[in-house]
């Protein structure tokens, strides 16, 4: 029996448990492609031989760049992982500059690539790098492809020489590492042992309510960052057959195709999942339009396990059956989870899923914790809203006398590759330091208020959290980001990038003059003071010193690719306020 104490242990699992005919699966031009348990570990075993004959070393780093989550992307890790390598994912959204300092950083000496756009940008800078080769997924004219390593291990005859590494990978040899994409400054490479992801592998995995070797996920969230590569290895664990999206423009598509049990996600996501499902319901008539906004406010009172009492219970019976159904079948019908990680999720969120019978389970985690802290579970009641869950087995959660969350456990980093000095900044007697600010509620429920470095001190003295006023502000259909500014400042205001999308639908039913251009919304003296009441409105839920006083729309959809955002939707605040400095200077009167 596989005992697993190391990744590539994951694979040889569920061959012995949960043998699947359908491991991995992958759409190839409009073709849904899957591949067995045993055809995965086929596969990686022949990338391993590949490598080998590639003179692969223990301990060498091999770069993996992928756009979208692929069948490739688990065989490789498999086979690199097994010749006692390190994988290094990038971002494949990064900028090409970000590229050559994370491949020198790492020393990678190969690098495999899913498409045309990553190798155009990758040959910009590979002659930077100690590269000695790179191959691609796609087929690619010019370019070497992935199949010529796979063509190179066919050849068994070095399998004792791949047993002997296998054998030779200890559970804290080093496995992986992850270059956070960082809201400021250079990438910072967290060094991940088999035993970090491991651990939470295995200890994450009593959270997961589905029924092994028999459920299937939808993956689409970058398996370049931690939680979602942790979730398909707790996937593998579980047999949980794995279909990947084609691309977030296509979930909708695919989640209607695919039908899966459980999907994770970040909270932007579920936040434009609901807008969609709330636009439909806005454009209903009648009776219909009654009973939906009936619904919703039905579901934003929901609280778990019938405390609301047998009269409520009764009214969402009914809500389920004619309303929430609906939404059920717009994700595929066999919904029972999904799962929310990276950024807060709002509680208005958590209430109407869990209302619609599609529960959002809200968990907490870090890189550097691989990732998972705490977790939320309908079972056993340990699922409250408003908190991130309780905190998994075997690791410990202590607040500073500041409010600072502190992770100990055997899920804790081996430190930052070549930089001890920043490792030591954020340890101390084996516990990390987060940089997040919370509490331990009754019950043991962990309870996130805010970034430590987000939060500011206006000139009067008072401190401004700013991820409480900006979820709640983010609740308003006009606003799609808001950054809350203002430390060292009089007052608390704000930069907003109002929803465009839905600004222009509203012009066009409210029949208003008003130019639908991206600076003509933001111009408008209308679309202003219409935001103006959404902020009065929000404003209302805080205190004086805290409530936003002044706001400036931006004309600019805030994105990845410029700047304003991290590969995974969080805000770069540095770069946020640097890009608009001009308007944050108007804010405050500065010349």
């Amino acid at each position: 029996m596989t005992n697993v104490t190391r990744l590539f242990d994951f694979p040889y699992y569920q061959l012995e448990n949960y043998p699947l005919a359908k491991s991995l699966t992958s759409n190839k031009n409009g073709q849904w492609i899957s591949t067995s348990t045993q055809e995965y570990i086929d596969q990686a075993n022949a990338i391993s031989r590949g490598l080998l004959r590639l003179g692969v070393q223990p301990n060498d780093k091999i770069a993996v760049i992928s756009t979208t989550n692929r069948t490739e992307w688990n065989i490789m890790d498999i086979g690199i992982l097994q010749t006692g390598a390190q994988n290094v994912p990038i971002y494949p959204t990064i900028a090409k500059e970000d590229y050559e300092y994370i491949l020198n950083h790492s020393e990678s000496i190969y690098c495999f690539v899913s498409d045309i756009e990553i190798i155009e940008k990758l040959n910009q800078i590979k002659g930077n790098t100690k590269l000695k080769g790179v191959y691609t997924f796609d087929e690619i004219t010019g370019e070497a492809n992935w199949t010529e390593v796979l063509k190179l291990g066919e050849d068994t005859s070095n399998d004792d020489e791949l047993q002997a590494r296998k054998d030779a990978v200890t559970p804290q040899d080093l496995a992986t590492l992850i270059y956070t994409s960082g809201t400021t400054g250079k990438p910072k490479g967290v060094m991940l042992a088999h035993s970090n992801l491991v651990s939470n592998v295995l200890d994450s995995q009593k959270r997961v309510p589905l029924h092994n070797g028999k459920a299937k996920a939808l993956s689409f969230l970058p398996v370049c960052h931690v939680f979602e590569r942790m979730i398909l290895y707790l996937y593998q664990y579980c047999g949980i057959e794995i279909v990947f999206a084609e691309s977030i423009e296509k979930i909708s598509d695919n989640l209607k195709e695919v039908k899966p049990h459980v999907m994770t996600a970040v909270p932007r996501l579920y936040e434009k999942v609901y807008d969609k499902i709330y636009a439909k319901g806005a454009d209903l008539t009648g009776i219909k339009k009654k009973l939906f906004f009936w619904a919703i406010e039905l579901g934003l009172k929901y609280e778990p396990y019938g405390q609301n009492g047998w009269w409520y219970e009764f009214q969402l019976k009914i809500a389920r059956k004619l309303i929430f159904s609906k939404w059920q079948e717009g994700l595929g019908g066999n919904l029972e989870l999904m799962v929310s990680g990276s950024a807060p999720l709002q509680a208005r969120l958590t209430r109407v899923f869990a209302a619609a019978g599609i529960p959002i389970m809200e968990g907490y985690g870090l890189t550097e914790t691989s990732p998972v802290v705490s977790v939320n579970d309908q079972r056993g009641g340990g699922f409250r809203i408003g908190t991130v869950g309780r905190i998994i087995d075997n690791v410990e959660v202590k607040i500073a006398d500041d409010g600072e969350i502190l992770v100990k456990g055997p899920n804790v980093m081996q430190g930052y590759y070549k930089d001890p000095e920043k490792t030591a900044s954020v340890m101390s007697n084996g516990y990390f330091h987060t940089g997040d600010i919370g509490e331990v509620c009754e019950e043991g429920f962990l309870k996130i208020t805010d970034r430590k470095k987000d939060m500011f001190k206006t000139s009067g003295g008072k401190y401004v959290i700013p991820a409480l006023l900006e979820n709640r502000f983010k609740q308003s259909r006009f606003i799609e980001q808001i950054m809350v500014i203002g430390e060292g400042e009089k007052m608390p205001a704000a930069l907003i990038q109002p929803n465009f999308e839905f600004i222009k639908d509203w012009i066009e039913k409210k029949g208003k003059n008003i130019g639908t251009s991206e600076k003509e919304i933001c111009a408008s003296e209308e679309i202003i003071a219409r935001i103006q009441k959404e902020v009065d409105e929000a404003n209302s839920n805080f205190g004086k010193w805290e409530q936003i006083k002044r706001f400036e729309l931006i004309p600019k959809v805030w994105s990845i690719d410029g700047g304003e955002l991290t590969p995974t939707m969080k805000m770069k605040r540095k770069v946020i306020k640097e890009i608009y400095k001009d308007y944050c200077d108007k804010i405050y009167d500065r010349a």
